[in-house]
């Protein structure tokens, strides 16, 4: 997956289209936690929304309940990818974020605390 960033400008005359294609930094910024939330349907709708109020676009989102109730998801981001790991019997989700935006990286770990605060499980 490459961060490519496209910018398209049209120009009146001639019908004209100039394309500049501009290539993000290789640098992947990473969020990693663990929170108490285990719960699939509060996990997807909180997720969700944190990834909104970041800027991120969400490509495509799969998930898998296993048999003894654990729960994971992943959402394929324009940017990278979120992943979460259920760990039922220890209460406990694993929060991962992989991002080449900085800036985006930086406003889901406001929305994130906001969220679920700076505690650590």
């Amino acid at each position: 997956m490459g961060c490519l960033l496209t910018k398209t400008k049209t120009m009146t005359n001639n019908s004209s289209v100039l394309s500049e294609n501009k290539e993000v930094k290789a640098a992947i910024y990473n969020f990693q936690q663990w929170i108490s939330m285990t719960e699939p349907m509060e996990l997807k709708t909180a997720f969700n929304n944190i990834l909104a109020l970041s800027g991120y676009k969400v490509l495509n989102f799969t998930e898998h309940l296993f048999q003894n109730g654990g729960y994971t998801c992943i959402w394929l981001l324009a940017e990278s990818h979120l992943a979460i790991h259920t760990f039922i019997a220890e209460n406990k989700t694993y929060i991962e974020l992989s991002s080449c935006n900085k800036e985006m990286n930086i406003l889901f770990k406001i929305a994130f605390n906001k969220k679920f605060g700076a505690l650590i499980c």
